[in-house]
């Protein structure tokens, strides 16, 4: 795909497995075990065996080299193999990589997979402590000393400037952080089943970095999370309905960074998912109205709300009042706020479970879902269908 023309990927490929391990505080297992629990157990669900997998895609964050999860889990030969770069922004990418190799026909079922132990191991909210000397670690540099060294203090910069830009408070997030865990609290996943929360509560929480409080920010989970894709074709045959990709595409924005980029024209804004929402409308021919349900990637409430407005469900500024009245289904497992953080990938199982109507909160009727990967670095999305779904009414 190009950021200025309309690709042909759609329609050609579709997720038919999703497997995850249980989400935990202390999985008690090695990395490498938690990938291939996840592996198999997707591999189960879309009714194929170890044997039938010729391509796998992986996180350049994961510790469990594709070679090494296929031996592991009874897999063969390969004949495509990738990795992703910038942490949950590949989370959606792994799909459109696996995709691309099936529409190709590089590989005919290909696994994706995210794996680790980030509650019990490396914990990423802990931010950077020892970096091996990079190009890209030099944008670091300009951060690092003066304080900013984790994750949720480099999104409260932005965050910090979107209240000031459109004259809110911190209390602006809160209805993102009270409808995701609303969703949790009715998923057995999740780490807030059973434990919804009010807007008082979020407010009452303590601050980690102003104007971003406990409750704006993601869980530290252990677990792993696989999905399977494959043609359109062999997925008709399969048990599962085919979860179809419509639309997949991958977005940097200009003076892009690492979770640093605050030297950019304006810091209110997400521009990365901004490219990526462009394409997604392109390529699926289709408009916000068209989407029933949305799994924005969550790792902190302001760039929910900043990713609902590059997509055009609402107008700058106006996020936190559209969350408010629920226009839009949103993180119905609950997000990685509520179920777990698992780099995004447990919220394309999520779309998938709602296309084929088995999610602990179906939205009735869900046809066609939107999917959103890692916020604040190079990023990726997804447009899901059901199959028959995969352009609007009159795109061919």
């Amino acid at each position: 795909m190009s950021v200025r023309t309309r690709d042909r990927l759609g329609g050609r490929a579709a997720i038919v497995g999703i497997g995850a391990t249980e989400f935990s505080k202390d999985s008690g297992r090695s990395e490498l075990r938690l990938a291939v629990e996840a592996v198999r157990a997707a591999l189960d669900d879309a009714g194929l065996t170890p044997a039938d997998v010729d391509g796998m895609v992986t996180f350049t964050m994961d510790t469990s080299p594709e070679i090494t999860v296929a031996q592991a889990a009874g897999i063969g030969e390969l004949s495509f193999f990738s990795r992703i770069h910038y942490g949950g922004g590949a989370a959606c990418a792994t799909v459109q990589q696996a995709a691309l190799a099936v529409a190709a026909g590089v590989a005919e079922v290909v696994v994706c997979y995210r794996a680790f132990n980030e509650r019990s191991g490396r914990r990423f909210g802990a931010g950077v402590r020892e970096r091996e000397p990079s190009a890209e670690g030099v944008a670091l540099g300009w951060a690092l000393p003066f304080g900013l060294l984790t994750p949720a203090s480099w999104v409260a910069m932005a965050a910090q400037r979107y209240l000031h830009r459109y004259g809110l408070t911190p209390e602006a997030f809160g209805p993102v952080a009270v409808v995701d865990r609303k969703y949790a609290a009715t998923n057995p996943a999740a780490y807030f089943h059973g434990r919804p929360i009010t807007l008082a509560e979020h407010a009452a929480s303590r601050w980690i970095v102003e104007p971003l409080r406990l409750l704006d920010c993601c869980q530290e989970t252990d677990g792993g999370q696989a999905l399977v894709v494959t043609s359109v074709e062999r997925a008709r045959d399969l048990p599962r309905p085919p979860a179809v990709i419509t639309a997949a595409a991958q977005g940097a924005g200009r003076a892009q960074e690492q979770m640093t980029s605050f030297y950019r024209d304006d810091l209110s804004g997400l521009p990365e998912m901004g490219v990526v929402a462009r394409q997604l409308w392109r390529t699926s021919g289709l408009t916000p109205a068209d989407i029933d349900v949305a799994i924005l990637y969550d790792h902190f409430t302001p760039f929910v709300l900043m990713q609902l407005e590059e997509f055009g469900f609402c107008g700058p500024g106006e996020a936190a009042d559209f969350v408010a009245a629920e226009s839009l289904p949103l993180n119905t497992h609950g997000g990685q706020l509520g179920e777990a953080y698992l780099h995004g990938m447990n919220g394309v199982a999520e779309a998938v479970r709602q296309l084929r109507g088995t999610s602990v909160n179906q939205i009735r009727g869900a046809r066609r879902t939107l999917v959103t990967a890692g916020t604040g670095v190079p990023t990726s999305g997804l447009i899901l269908g059901t199959d028959g779904e995969e352009r609007a009414p009159g795109v061919s």
